[in-house]
């Protein structure tokens, strides 16, 4: 067998979500881990995929996607943020958002730039950085609140510093920014070349009547930063990896040259399809109230546990502190549950670099009400 000669990634293995999912399979768990519906996606949208697939639309899509879809988007973000982005020259249809966020590092970050994370970050933002030679500084926000302190993000900024990566709302802790933290980002970044990398994928799961803040808003951040969304959660159609970036042109001429090296185009039926879909705004403007119902529904049959319900203001997944059910480190915790109570959720540790454990585990809540109904009795035993 040939011996390798090195690995570019070292220190990274198998993501925690294709481990919680094993485990899950293995034992016959409800999987409450891996961030996907169980249910079907709307049957007019199959429809429409059938439909120009029959009609003969299966070969390659324009680098930068198909017109129709690009105008619908920048359609949503204006309606939604009262700004506009030029569909041809500045939004780009990706593989999925991870694509997108892949593509962006891989673009503007060389050797020893410095990129800015906040714990608990998902899994892909590092080992890209890494990947491409630069250096990941890390500010790490903490249970229950799970608030970032600008003046020590400020320490961390250096004249190395090439980019600030931002998930809003947050994957795994549903935390939103605020106005202020948009005030504080602003006054952090005057007068310098940092980039934003937002990855929104959950822009439209919002809860509580509260109001998701794109970077886009704000002109002083649009101007440097790249916008990353997802179809897949929009619409319940994770595995169809579709997804876009937006930013101005400049930015998006330089993400290009790196993405029609990478994917080159986009699935050509789907763009089309969702390009349709969309025209019907209530396809998308429902959601913070569908899944606030399912929300409400896992949290009222956890009320009574022991379990401790943090704060969920958007996305579709729900944090438990369990210190009052067991001392356990939170992914023992959590194979534990796996194996004994058939429930699989994440432990957060897997979401900080240095492992913090707070005694917190994920639980994603896109499921079908009878999932959801045997999680939580399975749950209430503990």
């Amino acid at each position: 067998m040939i011996q390798l000669p090195f690995s570019k990634l070292s220190n990274v293995g198998t993501t925690i979500f294709s481990q919680m999912t094993q485990l899950a399979n293995e034992n016959e768990a409800i999987n409450l881990s891996q961030g996907f519906p169980d249910f079907m996606p709307d049957s007019e949208l199959l429809n429409l995929v059938n439909h120009f697939i029959q009609k003969g639309f299966n070969q390659y899509a324009p680098m930068g996607g198909m017109i129709g879809l690009k105008e619908e988007i920048a359609r949503k973000i204006e309606n939604s943020h009262q700004t506009t982005y030029h569909p041809d020259s500045e939004i780009t249809i990706t593989a999925g958002g991870t694509q997108a966020i892949f593509t962006t590092i891989a673009t503007f970050v060389k050797k020893d730039d410095e990129v800015i994370i906040f714990e608990p970050a998902y899994d892909c933002y590092e080992p890209t950085v890494e990947l491409f030679g630069g250096i990941v500084k890390r500010f790490e926000m903490k249970a229950p609140d799970y608030e970032i302190d600008w003046n020590v993000v400020k320490n961390l900024v250096s004249e190395k510093t090439k980019m600030i990566i931002l998930n809003n709302p947050n994957n795994p802790s549903g935390k939103i920014l605020k106005e202020n933290d948009f005030q504080e980002l602003i006054k952090l970044v005057k007068d310098t070349s940092i980039l934003i990398l937002s990855d929104e994928v959950y822009e439209n799961i919002v809860f509580d009547g509260k109001k998701h803040l794109s970077i886009c808003k704000y002109p002083e951040l649009k101007e440097r930063s790249l916008l990353v969304a997802s179809f897949g959660k929009l619409f319940h159609v994770t595995g169809w990896k579709i997804g876009y970036c937006a930013a101005p042109k400049a930015l998006t001429d330089e993400f290009r040259k790196i993405h029609q090296f990478n994917v080159f185009s986009v699935n050509t039926p789907i763009q089309l399809a969702l390009a349709e879909y969309m025209k019907n705004n209530e396809h998308y403007l429902g959601l913070n109230d569908f899944f606030q119902e399912k929300r409400n529904f896992l949290r009222q049959g956890l009320v009574n546990t022991s379990f401790e319900l943090l704060d969920c203001e958007g996305t579709y997944f729900q944090a438990l502190k369990y210190d009052k059910i067991s001392d356990k480190p939170d992914f023992d915790f959590a194979t534990e549950l796996t194996i004994n109570h058939k429930v699989a959720s994440v432990p957060f540790s897997s979401f900080y670099k240095n492992k913090l454990n707070e005694n917190v585990i994920r639980l994603c809540f896109a499921k079908k009400q009878e999932t959801l109904e045997k999680a939580i009795e399975n749950l209430a035993k503990l």
